[in-house]
């Protein structure tokens, strides 16, 4: 895992996702921070929040949902 990665993650659980957090599926910005029990970690928009939101709460120790902060 990356300087990067950890300090996203750190920063994911503890704050607001910035507008440089990334989804990992299209690139837009992030506004869901997954991490997984293997210990991985996910970032997602939206909208690829919803596709894959109930499989990924399966799989998650922890789910931080700031799309309360899209506005429309």
């Amino acid at each position: 895992m990356s300087a990067t990665a950890v300090s996203s993650a750190a920063r994911a659980s503890a704050t607001v996702l910035t507008q440089d957090d990334r989804c990992d599926r299209c690139g837009s910005q992030a506004y869901v921070y997954v991490r997984l029990s293997s210990g991985g970690e996910l970032f997602f928009c939206g909208h690829h929040a919803r596709q894959y939101g109930a499989e990924l709460r399966k799989i998650a120790d922890l789910v931080s949902d700031q799309t309360g902060r899209l506005v429309g």
